[in-house]
């Protein structure tokens, strides 16, 4: 006998063949095989044609609705927090960020988000951007968010330039 063997002189393998998943896997995996068969085989000859998928006219925006990037920097008007132009200018600021203000209202408050999201283009315009303002339904508050969205295409050399003045020479 082999020490650490789980077979000893009177055992026996007692192992039942076709009662794994397997078997069971295989045998389902059969079954609907022969569903398939005897059901197409019972079907027309003559293929079906395909019906037209109805499609509704694509009715493109009166304008294009503006990209927006990834979120750089967040602000969220709430009592308490700085005043946004003081906010802007704690930002790195580059010309290829774009301030985005997102005033949203509860049903009835519609004129009041958007006299903040005025307010704060106002204060936006005051630190040197421009902002687009977003008003739309939903939870309430309005945020600022800054993000390399701008409309404004910037050629390569302007951009170097704007490196080059902002990189100190030795």
């Amino acid at each position: 006998m082999i020490a650490g063997s789980a077979l000893t002189a009177g055992s026996s393998l007692t192992g039942r063949a076709g009662s794994g998943w397997q078997y069971l896997l295989a045998d389902l995996s059969l079954i609907l095989f022969m569903v398939t068969a005897a059901a197409l085989a019972s079907a027309e000859d003559a293929p079906a044609k395909p019906a037209k998928p109805v499609v509704a006219a694509r009715q493109e925006p009166a304008s294009p609705l503006s990209a927006q990037g990834e979120v750089l920097a967040l602000y969220r008007a709430a009592p308490g927090a700085p005043p946004l132009n003081q906010w802007l200018r704690d930002q790195s600021a580059d010309a290829r960020q774009q301030l985005t203000i997102v005033a949203q209202y509860r049903a009835g408050e519609q004129t009041q988000a958007m006299r903040q999201a005025a307010a704060l283009a106002q204060d936006a315009g005051e630190a040197g951007l421009h902002a687009r303002i977003v008003v739309e339904p939903g939870p309430g508050g309005t945020t600022a968010a800054l993000a390399f969205d701008s409309p404004v295409p910037q050629t390569s050399a302007t951009m170097a330039q704007s490196l080059q003045k902002s990189v100190p020479s030795n």
